[in-house]
């Protein structure tokens, strides 16, 4: 299931706008083409990151996979509930699995993601 009201990367990543601030997690196809994930690496408070550029890790006990920036922006929360339960990832995605939370620098950027058809025809298409 994709959720209507989000905006998607191709590397699936997925982004909640809220005014000039943005939460960013991974989506549900990603967390399932993962598998169970066991470790999350995420910036600190403060820290800025640039639109598509890395910016943390997760571990699943598949594959070690790098997180990529769908906006660029100051982060101004990580969801420290992933350090101790990281499978908040699995079984919440759009939820208590959320990464980070951003300050936008350029909300414009946002026009650059995709919406919710246009992910899953990517999804679809495999």
């Amino acid at each position: 299931m994709v959720p209507s009201d989000l905006r998607y990367t191709k590397d699936h990543e997925w982004v909640r706008m809220d005014g000039d601030e943005a939460t960013v997690g991974i989506t549900e196809y990603a967390a399932g083409q993962l598998g169970d994930i066991v470790f999350v690496e995420l910036p600190d408070a403060g820290r800025t990151l640039e639109q598509f550029a890395a910016f943390g890790v997760v571990e699943s006990v598949k594959a070690v996979s790098d997180l990529f920036a769908p906006l660029s922006g100051e982060v101004t929360a990580a969801n420290a509930a992933l350090h101790g339960a990281p499978e908040l990832v699995n079984g919440d995605p759009y939820g208590e699995g959320w990464m980070v939370r951003l300050r936008l620098a350029a909300p414009a950027e946002v026009d650059e993601l995709l919406d919710a058809p246009a992910y899953d025809a990517l999804i679809a298409a495999g």
